[in-house]
């Protein structure tokens, strides 16, 4: 492949580090946690204490001050070794960003270090049972009185919500106004009226835990209002763009991971006097993907460059992951067919990924929505 030419002699010091913490502290306990349904705190707590955590996040809150490429780092090597529990991205490059951007001085200190040293965990709450992307129609709401705000509602699919300490609630505080109504509101989970619901059972990403949430008649001060009321739906528009990065960059290092052990065990793996490499049918569907990968992996690198700018746009970003989790899916396909009977074995971290890649398309706005961000972009307006 062409050479990668983003990363500098420092970010490859820390990929070094961030490896050695996967295979020593997350890839001997994975199975475990897919046992148990979630990763436990001690996991997340060592992870901090190795700098794993909310790598972009200033040095003044707790941070290491890196930037997003850090992150990236981080999101590889969990992918590269089938590392699918600990959901780090998605408390460090998705809930932490928002109290990065929108919080006030003392949300920030209040809960960025805890969130970077692993000791406060970060979820955010969009979804709702009612409607997924369609963030508009969302029913959750947040009543004013007084000083506060009261919070009713449910949602769903929220990913950290078992351990979570903080959670950024996508929610109403004017039904009538439309997406001009939604607001992102700070919850503690100790709070009275919050409750956990059922963890779901889902086809894939087993150690992750993902659960039902409900308000009943939550109350918080007015002063956990992050950012502007009103103001949600656009803060939500401007974050996702990076979050979006965040599926593709792990979605191309999967299957670049899922690519190796192919090629490995046919290299190996032998049938009708021939190791199963040596058929053209097997070095075709090699190529095919090698070269997928390969041009989705420039198009990815490129997109985190110019996020690295402050100039990846949200096209280019629905771009990058419609094509990246696309392609991903394919490489798992087609590399458990080339395992035989054993690429369906749960023993065989290609049969995992197979389960795990799924939820890719479905994560961070669906394929459909994808390609309705693009198709809007390139046809003319009425």
């Amino acid at each position: 492949m062409i050479p990668r030419t983003l990363f500098d002699e420092e970010h490859e010091i820390f990929r070094a580090s961030v490896r050695r913490f996967v295979e020593q502290e997350i890839v001997p306990h994975h199975a475990d946690w897919e046992k148990a349904g979630m990763v436990p705190r001690a996991a997340w707590l060592k992870a901090g204490q190795a700098g794993l955590l909310c790598c972009n996040v200033p040095e003044a809150y707790g941070g290491m001050g890196g930037t997003f490429l850090h992150s990236a780092v981080v999101i590889e090597e969990l992918a590269r070794a089938g590392a699918t529990g600990p959901a780090f991205s998605l408390h460090s490059d998705i809930v932490a960003p928002y109290i990065v951007a929108y919080g006030t001085e003392e949300q920030k200190q209040r809960w960025l270090p805890g969130m970077a040293s692993g000791a406060a965990l970060g979820a955010i709450a969009m979804t709702e049972p009612s409607g997924g992307s369609d963030l508009k129609s969302m029913r959750t709401s947040a009543v004013r009185d007084g000083d506060s705000f009261v919070i009713n509602g449910q949602k769903v699919f929220i990913t950290n919500a078992q351990g979570a300490d903080i959670i950024v609630l996508a929610c109403k505080t004017d039904p009538a106004a439309g997406y001009k109504g939604i607001s992102l509101i700070l919850v503690e989970t100790d709070r009275p009226g919050f409750s956990l619901g059922r963890r779901l059972e889902k086809v894939g990403y087993k150690a992750q835990d993902t659960s039902e949430i409900f308000f009943s008649d939550v109350r918080v001060p007015v002063s956990n209002l992050l950012g502007v009321e009103g103001r949600g739906f656009y803060q939500l528009m401007n974050q996702l763009a990076q979050e979006r990065l965040v599926q593709a960059v792990k979605s191309i290092a999967a299957a670049e991971a899922a690519l190796g052990w192919t090629i490995a065990y046919v290299s190996e793996r032998k049938a009708f006097g021939h190791t199963i490499a040596d058929f053209q049918n097997t070095q075709f569907k090699l190529a095919d993907l090698h070269a997928g990968i390969a041009v989705c992996r420039s198009f990815v690198d490129r997109c985190l460059e110019q996020h690295e700018q402050g100039k990846l746009d949200s096209v280019d970003a629905a771009i990058a992951k419609l094509q990246t989790t696309e392609l991903l899916g394919r490489t798992v396909d087609d590399c458990v067919q080339l395992f035989g009977g054993w690429g369906y074995m749960w023993e065989m971290p290609i049969a995992r990924a197979f389960a795990d890649s799924r939820m890719a398309r479905l994560a961070a706005g669906t394929s459909e929505v994808m390609r309705q961000i693009i198709g809007r972009e390139i046809l003319p307006r009425h």
